[in-house]
């Protein structure tokens, strides 16, 4: 029996025995993960008549080891509308400035109170202005399957390159159906990337969890934000030991990436073996984060935390209040954009209390 064989066998008896005491699902079988599945101008299945006016639309480009940034959706400071002529600006001042991903419409985007209309707009914009310059991550993450599936396929047939998916939020599901919804997210041809971020969701996958989902060949990556730069070592190893090997005798493990979604710990995760970050300080900064990606990835320690000294306080007090609702305001005082309205439940930073330690930290970054 081949290592594949009993890796598959191993991993429905786990189901098996896991789902036995509830209730029944059909578990599904991982295939191994192969390198060859990400290569660049792999050709994306199409599921319906969306389009997008991007030359090469219908490729695949993989993610990639740098900065990514957790986009943020601005709207017109009279309407309330986005304001898809300033989300044209900021796209090209990230492709200026060096970052390699852009993960659109997730938190910091405020998905969860977008229009359907508006969603599809936002999309296409981001695969006409950036496709082939940025990989473009689609959040497409939520509690119910069905609307990650409608969600996933139209960010495939936009042209994206990849699906943010986070664990479904407040509904706790015991491990094995994360494992499960993670699993089948990857099934509608786009490549998924992980989210954990148990501060918001209340559920945290484990290190097991996430070896199982990196095992498929359509998982490629984990948003870990978690803030816990330590598990970084134990989950690599986790998912090294249940990776089966190679054809060549090697494991593909090395072809998962990991990235930080903690910007206070984001330079000491990829010191220590970390492959970026999604990042909502490079809305505010992308150029500084981009570089400081490139000496943390090359090991130049001492340029790295150079690098990263400026941006602490900024790292900081870009949460002093819920995300988005200080990145907007930085933004607002940058000149980057018109009003730093966000959508309710949320709305502007309570600039009174909170307007002078956020400026403070803008001018130590060199931002003001």
């Amino acid at each position: 029996m081949t290592t594949t064989t009993t890796f598959r066998t191993a991993l429905v008896l786990f189901f098996f025995l896991l789902s036995a005491p509830t209730q029944a699902f059909e578990p599904m079988i991982v295939p191994p993960r192969t390198t060859a599945a990400r290569q660049i101008g792999r050709t994306r299945p199409t599921n319906s008549a969306l389009q997008s006016s991007s030359s090469n639309a219908n490729e695949l480009f993989p993610m990639q080891r740098g900065s990514t940034v957790a986009m943020i959706t601005p709207y017109d400071k009279d309407t309330g509308k986005v304001n898809i002529a300033e989300l044209e600006q900021l796209l090209q001042l990230h492709i200026q400035s060096g970052t390699k991903n852009l993960c659109i419409l997730g938190t910091t985007g405020e998905a969860n109170v977008v229009t359907a209309a508006e969603r599809t707009l936002i999309l296409k914009t981001a695969v006409d202005h950036c496709k082939g310059k940025m990989t473009i991550l689609a959040g497409t993450g939520t509690i119910n399957p069905d609307s990650v599936k409608s969600a996933t396929l139209e960010a495939l047939d936009l042209g994206c390159d990849a699906s943010l998916v986070v664990t479904p939020y407040y509904v706790k599901p015991p491990q094995r159906y994360l494992v499960q919804h993670f699993l089948t997210a990857a099934e509608y041809g786009l490549p998924v990337v992980l989210y954990n971020v148990p501060g918001r969701t209340a559920v945290n996958m484990d290190d097991d969890s996430i070896a199982l989902c990196a095992q498929h060949d359509n998982i490629v990556a984990l948003k870990d934000a978690t803030g816990d730069v330590s598990r970084l070592h134990s989950l690599k190893d986790t998912i090294q030991q249940q990776t089966p090997s190679s054809g060549g005798g090697d494991s593909s493990a090395s072809d998962f990436l990991y990235y930080s979604g903690d910007d206070g710990t984001t330079m000491d995760f990829c010191l220590q073996g970390g492959d970026g970050c999604i990042s909502v300080t490079a809305n505010v900064a992308p150029a500084e984060m981009a570089q400081l990606m490139e000496a943390s990835l090359s090991g130049d320690t001492a340029r790295a935390k150079a690098m990263n000294a400026p941006l602490e306080l900024l790292h900081q007090e870009l949460f002093c209040e819920a995300n988005p609702i200080p990145t907007k305001y930085a933004l607002q005082k940058m000149g980057l954009i018109g009003s730093d309205f966000c959508r309710p439940p949320l709305g502007p930073m309570d600039a009174a209390a909170f307007g002078d330690r956020l400026e403070t930290a803008l001018r130590q970054a060199g931002k003001l």
